[in-house]
């Protein structure tokens, strides 16, 4: 199993962006995990202007953006696998994919980044009443199918939703000469940006209807209509305010949220807010080494937010490994005498493997954040029937202590009588720990 200091799962702008900046930080071992057949992730279908702003201070599209990063990743060789989907993430970090070339594999890292991005609402959330006739599509899929694989989903289409991918696509469906009849939003203002709705619908006079939504479809084999109803304030269907609408195809527009099943599946704290993981200050999760960016940790309304958050997170998880050190080590608890491998990051144990026993994990813990020794040796004794006792330390005392120890026993010497358990010696060398006889002698 090949091991890297840091895997990245999500080869998006968030992922690039975290494998950019673990390398200008420090870390050469990093691999990123894409399960589409390319880097850049949704930028590649989103070929409409207005990225870039913030990061280049140039207006891009989202290919152009995208092409920035993977250039990069390509100059400084950051290996990366495609088509490979992650299917797990345990707590001690390692990482189960499977794809074509390589089958089922798993690889270890130091640390983890979690960049999957978000995936949208589908229809099923939405509770509209009809039959499940073709037709129905999510915005990002309908601009898949139209910038990626050249198909038109529709002739004559109305859109639930105006986020910002709604009114994209209500532009580009028009630009490919597609009739968008209408935009319908639930709530009384859009959710996508201002410049999106004058220059999307604005532009080629679309009617935006604000506390609108769609109460019915139409059609059994494919979408042949809609009815449009106003709500009241509290989102439900105003009675005889229903209006038809004849179209082939419906697109929902209608949310955002993170994709966090491998998340869960980690066993990481989740918020109930964001529907992404709890992160601390250093964008870590509550597991220990795995940091979460981009819009799998909250939905961005912009990808130069989503590059800014996720370089913090790579140059989070660099310092990390470099905090993080692997030992060796030979239980004593018993006979058996297991080999252990023991890690720690920042000065906490996070791994303990070769153990058989549950005390063997608690040695391993114990021995590399606070090793400590039980001493035993021998005085002499004046006026007693034997010439030497045997000692010990109460308790244990720090390992670093033992030959302090020993050096205070030196000079000491016991009188006879002695009897089991009597103190020879108080805090020996400052450890607040006694040396105490663990043998009787008599006086002669």
């Amino acid at each position: 199993m090949q091991t890297y200091d840091i895997v990245i799962v999500g080869g998006g702008p968030a992922g690039l962006a975290a494998a950019l900046a673990a390398r200008e930080n420090g870390v050469a071992d990093i691999l990123i995990l894409e399960r589409e057949d390319r880097l850049g992730g949704i930028l590649n279908q989103c070929i409409h202007n207005g990225f870039g702003l913030h990061t280049f201070q140039e207006e891009l599209t989202g290919p152009e953006y995208a092409a920035r990063y993977i250039e990069k990743v390509e100059e400084l060789q950051i290996p990366y696998k495609l088509q490979t989907m992650v299917l797990n993430i345990m707590p001690n970090k390692r990482v189960a994919a499977m794809n074509r070339e390589d089958g089922l594999f798993e690889v270890q890292a130091k640390a983890v980044i979690l960049a999957m991005g978000c995936r949208e609402r589908p229809r099923g959330a939405l509770n509209i009443p009809g039959f499940r006739p073709a037709g129905i599509y999510t915005a990002g899929t309908a601009q898949r199918l139209v910038n990626i694989e050249g198909f038109l989903p529709g002739r004559k289409i109305v859109i639930l939703g105006s986020g910002d991918i709604g009114l994209i696509m209500a532009r580009r469906l028009t630009l490919e000469g597609a009739r968008v009849q209408a935009v319908v939003e639930i709530l009384p203002k859009s959710g996508g940006l201002q410049r999106n709705i004058v220059q999307c619908l604005e532009d080629f006079d679309i009617p935006l209807l604000l506390r609108h939504t769609v109460v019915d479809i139409k059609g059994r084999e494919r979408v042949s209509g809609v009815t449009v109803s106003a709500v009241d304030e509290q989102g439900k269907p105003i009675p005889g305010t229903g209006q038809e609408y004849d179209c082939d195809t419906l697109l929902l527009s209608v949310g955002l949220i993170p994709e966090n099943e491998l998340t869960r599946e980690l066993g990481a704290r989740m918020d109930p807010a964001t529907h992404g993981p709890v992160v601390n200050e250093k964008l870590e999760t509550t597991i220990p080494g795995v940091f979460a960016c981009g819009n799998v940790l909250h939905v961005h309304g912009l990808v130069d937010s989503v590059s800014e958050e996720a370089a913090e997170a790579g140059k989070n998880a660099a310092v990390s490994i470099k905090q993080t050190e692997e030992r060796r080590l030979t239980c004593i608890i018993c006979p058996k005498g297991c080999s252990l491998r023991v890690r720690l990051e920042a000065g906490r144990v996070t791994l303990v493997e070769g153990n058989h026993c549950k005390r063997g994990a608690q040695y391993a813990e114990k021995e590399v954040t606070n090793p400590t020794r039980t001493v035993t040796t021998i005085i002499p004794v004046r006026g007693g029937r034997e010439k030497m006792l045997s000692v010990k330390t109460r308790t244990d005392i720090p390992k670093a202590k033992v030959q302090a120890c020993m050096r205070a026993l030196k000079n000491v010497t016991a009188e006879a009588p002695v009897q089991i358990g009597n103190v020879i010696l108080a805090d020996v060398a400052e450890t607040g720990v006694d040396i105490i006889a663990t043998k009787e002698i008599s006086e002669i």
